[in-house]
């Protein structure tokens, strides 16, 4: 068998496995695994890996159980089975992300670790491309021709090109907290080119967030929203949580 293919960006998978580097290892499920690049590198991280996807035929990965299962419904596991959670790429391809988390929550073992990328809607070229183009780069209007272009690339698994939900730091950050997770941290897959160009707008974004309270900014997000890693951040947000 091949070796498997990263369908996500090689970026994105260093930065998850530099933040599962440290700590336990364990239990981990990667969902949705596409060829299985990712678990392949946790797996010689020293995690005992499963893998689970909607289209498991596409996975290349020898000596690794995989799984099929949709995220938009109940994953094909037992509650407290893992100890880390991976879903990289995931959530922007359903229609129920709030059901990922449920079931994410549900699998994990309290304490447990969980890694879960979205495109980042929030940094400040997609805000300006939202305002001129309606439209941020990563959801780009679901045409006729855009769909048809998914089946001709994918046939039969349109799903794995099409973005359907456009999720970002808050709607995810209240999902996390919502079913029981503490957000440790965020990271981006890796700094955004030219990102200085845009500093003359950051700059007034951030200085006028500054001007709340800072009960109000702790209630509304304010410095997160406003942090380099979303407001100037790469293409991806990746979040580090644990299950309490």
């Amino acid at each position: 068998m091949a070796d498997p293919k990263a369908i996500a960006h090689v970026a994105i998978h260093d930065t998850v496995e530099n933040i599962l580097s440290g700590g336990g290892r364990g239990a981990l499920l990667d969902v949705p695994s596409g060829e299985g690049a990712l678990a392949q590198r946790l797996q010689r991280l020293g995690f005992d890996v499963a893998c689970c996807d909607l289209y498991p035929e596409i996975f290349k990965l020898d000596g690794v159980e995989i799984r099929s299962g949709n995220l938009d419904s109940r994953l094909p596991y037992d509650a407290a089975s893992f100890d880390v959670v991976v879903c990289v790429e995931g959530l922007e391809h359903i229609q129920n992300p709030t059901n990922a988390v449920a079931e994410f929550s549900r699998v994990l073992r309290p304490g447990g670790r969980l890694v879960v990328t979205v495109p980042n809607i929030m940094n400040i070229e997609e805000r300006l491309k939202w305002l001129i183009h309606g439209y941020t780069s990563h959801f780009k209007p679901l045409s006729r021709e855009k769909i048809e272009e998914a089946r001709r690339d994918y046939p039969g698994m349109e799903e794995i090109a099409l973005h359907v939900n456009p999720i970002g730091y808050s709607e995810l950050r209240f999902l996390l907290e919502k079913y029981g997770f503490e957000l440790n941290g965020t990271y981006v897959d890796k700094p955004k080119a030219n990102s200085w160009a845009f500093w003359p707008i950051v700059l007034p974004i951030k200085v006028i967030g500054k001007l709340s309270s800072s009960s109000k900014r702790k209630a509304r997000w304010t410095d997160e929203l406003n942090s380099n890693e979303v407001l100037l951040g790469g293409n991806t947000l990746i979040f580090s949580a644990t299950k309490l």
